[in-house]
């Protein structure tokens, strides 16, 4: 499976700088329903977005997943994530929450979240309430359903993406798979890009945020989610979000006059060719209980964003996320290439190293900093929100823990060798300068893992969800063979460089 290409976000940024300074002061035109070219538009430019109204969804699905989403915010398991954007820490507008497989995580922007793992066949999972099982028992079938219906959608837009949909175009009914110029390949690459491994819930009541952006580009109106491609997915792979408005929309003031473009008091998906400011953007309205699929490219070529009603709304946002490093099954073999270059039963403060080849002591100090910084970190800076639902990741997190500790022993006896005279020179200096580089990172990560867990934002939230800063020890502490604060090591492989200089 390979990742799907995106782009950095100082690239991002520029690129959206440089739309709003070509706009000047007008609006780009979009469309919606009330508009004569709507469906053509949708036909033409945004056929692989399809729309399953809530009538084409099974009652006791809808029953099920909504009663799921009510449980789950009445015991508090839905959470605004402390995230990272332009240097500044930021809290999301919208409350959310990742179930899925079983030691599967999903990452974006820069923040990795865990599943609340769904009860697949054969786990054994202990839930803190009956009421969350059942939660996540109907985010499975619905997931099973989603993935269903994937698999003929595509096989339908496969079949006749070079035929022209010749039916009415009525709202809901849209021609959806026509130029699409999809190849889908054999079965396997079908399922690959429709086995959706974890939902993403989101929930937000507009009526309680003191600001929401308004759309740049088109003047859509309030925004909950920003113009984005979605991120960490399968290459071409299908997005499915079911959308719920969980009291129905508020009727707007009829004294109030009627605003062109879109009806606020909807909630809508937007979408937009990306940075393309010559085609009508679309504002497509989501009614209770209504899902929509962004099929193939979809996510690539265009952009989405999520238009604020005004009454509280779920999602379940289904995706194939890309998951080759993001496993728990992954770090834990990670772990064990590094525990191979270990001697059998040694005591961690005199353990021994069975290579000192510069490539595998290399190797082995990326994945302490893969362990420590992509999943320990991540893990503890969520607090202890996932104890809401379960306690599935206490002891897998233990055990990661245990096993960075040993490496950092590792760590350790890698520098006691290189103050050992007797190392050639040219190997001793390329140890020193991969270690060099890989132990300054850990410093400036763990500083900046810190600060972010101080930060005012991170302190002033609930005790349960405020970020740990863990591991973390005092220079003093018996059970650690090296200082939190690497800089004195920093200093020493720094000076062992300079006198090997001629």
């Amino acid at each position: 499976m390979k990742r799907m290409e995106g782009t950095s976000e100082q690239e991002r940024e520029a690129k959206k700088q440089k739309l709003l300074k070509e706009l000047g002061n007008r609006w780009l035109p979009y469309l919606t329903p009330k508009d004569a070219e709507f469906y053509q538009l949708w036909q033409e430019n945004y056929s692989k977005l399809m729309l399953r109204e809530a009538n084409r969804i099974p009652d006791f699905l809808h029953k099920e997943v909504q009663q799921a989403f009510l449980t789950l915010r009445k015991h508090g398991c839905l959470f605004q994530d402390l995230v990272r954007i332009k240097g500044k820490n930021l809290l999301t507008p919208v409350s959310r929450l990742l179930i899925g497989n079983p030691g599967y995580t999903y990452k974006y922007l820069n923040s990795r979240l865990f599943t609340v793992p769904w009860p697949v066949e054969g786990s054994n999972i202990k839930y803190t309430e009956d009421e969350i099982f059942s939660a996540c028992t109907a985010f499975f079938k619905l997931n099973d359903y989603l993935q269903k219906d994937t698999i003929q959608a595509l096989n339908k837009l496969h079949l006749i993406k070079s035929e022209k949909n010749e039916d009415g175009t009525v709202f809901g009914m849209i021609p959806e798979f026509s130029k699409s110029g999809l190849d889908m390949g054999d079965d396997i690459e079908l399922k690959k890009r429709t086995a959706y491994n974890l939902t993403l819930l989101n929930y937000m009541d507009p009526q309680k945020m003191s600001y929401l952006k308004e759309e740049p580009y088109f003047g859509m109106g309030k925004m909950a989610v920003s113009w984005h491609h979605d991120e960490n997915l399968v290459e071409r792979s299908t997005v499915a979000v079911y959308s719920y408005s969980c009291e129905g929309p508020k009727v707007i003031d009829e004294d109030e006059p009627n605003p062109e473009g879109r009806d606020p008091a909807l909630w809508h998906v937007g979408l937009k060719i990306a940075w393309d400011i010559e085609t009508p953007g679309l504002a497509v309205p989501l009614r209770q209980g209504d899902c929509y699929l962004m099929l193939d490219d979809l996510n690539i070529t265009h952009q989405h964003c999520v238009l604020a009603g005004l009454q509280p709304r779920f999602s379940s946002t289904h995706r194939v996320a890309e998951c080759s490093v993001g496993t728990l099954d992954y770090i834990l073999k990670q772990c064990q290439l590094v525990m191979q270059n270990v001697w059998d039963d040694m005591e961690p403060k005199t353990m021994h190293l069975r290579s000192l080849e510069p490539s595998v002591v290399k190797q082995g100090e990326e994945i302490h900093n893969e362990v420590e910084f992509e999943w320990l970190r991540q893990f503890w800076f969520h607090g202890h929100r996932y104890k809401k639902c379960t306690d599935w990741w206490h002891l897998p997190m233990s055990e990661l823990e245990g096993l960075w500790k040993k490496m950092e022993c590792v760590t350790n006896a890698v520098l006691c060798e290189i103050r050992k005279e007797g190392l050639p020179m040219e190997q001793k200096n390329e140890i020193i300068t991969d270690l060099l580089a890989l132990l300054t990172t850990r410093q400036e990560l763990r500083m900046e893992w810190c600060m972010r867990c101080q930060s005012r934002i991170a302190q002033n939230l609930p005790e349960e969800q405020r970020p740990i800063c863990w591991p973390y020890w005092e220079d003093d502490d018996p059970e650690m063979p090296l200082p939190f604060n690497l800089s004195n090591i920093i200093l020493e492989l720094q000076g062992q460089l300079l006198k090997t200089k001629p």
